[in-house]
């Protein structure tokens, strides 16, 4: 016998998470299995950055991960028993994050990967969706109307008919090796982390605590407070050659040898892995009716806090455009998928790479010395979906990330545009006058005119979008301008190719 469902996610991670969360808001019923027996229990990804913060906030976890975490604390080197020096984050990595009333959130924020799952999962469990641990994705085959896939547990097999698969299956994928594409690139065999979680007694202070014995900052041994946990997440490059027993006694004696001192306490081992660099991207993110997305489709190094990120924006793209087509708008929006995030991803493995072989050498990093990281400047401007029919140039075109503003209602009470935005539909923001077209109900209308909806009293909106009355701005479901225009025609034109108005 064999079930039906739209959507079959493999993989329950924080993009297989963020996707069901983004298609259960939408109504779209999916299947999420993963083949352990719970979520993954290590600290691993623990920063997010201020781009997916916005994420959240639309997905509605925000509170939720804000209450679970705290800004990142400052770095201190040791040389033994001594403090060398302490440094924030932007001195460490030499990036810069932005501010002002378009970023909400302009700094990354330290959860371990573990909350973020769980906080995820009891989203999903909310909208009414569920994770079926300890089921494995076996096979499947595909046809033009869709996927077979067949699944175990306890034995036991399950054949499951799906419009769609995804593979968030993690570096090591089951679905994009079943699909036989190429996952191109290297792995830095003589570079491993010994990484894990572990209680620690004898530290004072939250930090990043970076032990040594001499200063050398490429010999140290780090533990970092995890928030709300009682766990420190512990990292020690291990030495060439070497194939240390995954172990407490292991973890100890490298504390041990990198500090020269023997006032820490270690105890409680958590979780522990050898991690491995590998840099590498999948050659296709979409094959038919199967996609990749996260690890599935893109792995690198964990320098700068990159890679969880991405996996969770890789999901908040296709998540909407799964939903379109579903509800009827042409299969062509699902090819965007990979329009856009390939480029994305091929940035981001060489922002990782270069913030990996910088490894923190320098004494200090000049401001702006090196990429940023906060991924608000993420641009889809070159690609399908960008239309903007102003003169060229400009600081924000079509493609480019939708800025915050203070605005207020026509009550007067003071609102962020963030929240006027919230939710899984288009919005169009009509700038001093109502279009008066009628553009279906999958778009939320808002005139920003002195006696509109909106009211930009301060000009917040008008020069973070750098448009005049007059301008029509059409926001994507995932917070993207996807045109800039100033005739109504062009709207229902654009809309026409996106969603089921044909």
């Amino acid at each position: 016998m064999t079930s039906n469902v739209p959507v079959l996610i493999a993989g329950a991670g924080p993009s297989g998470l963020t996707l069901a969360v983004e298609l259960a808001r939408r109504g779209v019923a999916c299947r999420v299995v993963d083949k352990a027996p719970r979520l993954f229990p290590g600290s691993r990804g623990k920063g997010l950055q201020p781009r997916t913060l916005e994420v959240f906030e639309d997905l509605g976890v925000l509170d939720a991960v804000l209450a679970g975490g705290a800004p990142f604390p400052p770095f201190r080197l040791y040389s033994g028993q001594e403090v060398v020096w302490e440094r924030r984050l932007e001195e460490m990595l030499g990036t810069e994050f932005p501010s002002g009333s378009d970023v909400p959130y302009p700094r990354p924020w330290l959860i371990p990967q573990w909350r973020t799952d769980e906080i995820l999962r009891d989203r999903l469990t909310e909208l009414g969706g569920r994770v079926e641990f300890g089921t494995e994705l076996t096979g499947f085959t595909q046809d033009a109307e869709g996927v077979v896939a067949t699944l175990s547990r306890e034995g036991r097999t399950e054949r499951v008919r799906a419009e769609y698969l995804v593979g968030t299956d993690g570096g090591r994928s089951f679905v994009r090796k079943q699909l036989g594409v190429g996952f191109a690139g290297e792995t830095y065999e003589t570079e491993r982390t010994l990484i894990g979680d572990v209680r620690a007694e004898g530290l004072e202070g939250v930090r990043c605590h970076m032990f040594t014995r001499g200063g050398d900052i490429t010999d140290r041994f780090s533990l970092w407070n995890l928030p709300g946990s009682e766990h420190y997440q512990f990292v020690a490059a291990v030495a060439e050659g070497e194939e240390p027993e995954l172990s407490l006694a292991t973890v100890r004696k490298l504390l041990e040898e990198r500090s020269g001192r023997d006032d820490i306490r270690l105890s409680g081992l958590n979780w522990i892995s050898l991690y491995r660099i590998n840099v590498r991207m999948a050659e296709r993110f979409r094959i038919g009716r199967v996609f990749l997305a996260g690890d599935a489709a893109h792995v690198h190094s964990s320098a700068s806090g990159q890679g969880l990120n991405t996996s969770i924006q890789d999901a908040y793209n296709l998540g909407w455009k799964l939903a379109a087509v579903l509800g009827g708008a042409p299969d062509a929006v699902l090819d965007t998928y990979s329009d856009e995030r390939i480029p994305v991803a091929a940035e981001v493995l060489d922002v990782s790479t270069l913030m990996h072989r910088r490894n923190f050498r320098a004494t200090t990093a000049p401001p702006g010395s090196a990429p940023a990281i906060h991924q608000l400047d993420i641009t889809y401007r070159d690609g399908p979906l960008a239309v903007d029919d102003r003169a060229p140039g400009g600081r924000i075109r079509a493609g480019d990330r939708a800025p915050d503003a203070p605005v207020r209602t026509r009550a007067g009470k003071p609102v962020r545009l963030f929240e006027v935005l919230r939710g899984p539909q288009w919005t169009l923001l009509a700038c001093g006058a109502d279009p008066g077209v009628d553009f279906g109900p999958e778009v939320a209308v808002h005139t920003v005119a002195e006696h509109g909806d909106l009211v930009d009293a301060e000009g917040a909106l008008r020069r973070a979008y750098e448009v005049a009355d007059g301008d029509l701005v059409l926001i994507r479901p995932d917070g993207y301008l996807g045109l800039v225009t100033d005739r109504a025609a062009r709207v229902t034109e654009y809309l026409n190719r996106l969603t089921a108005r044909r």
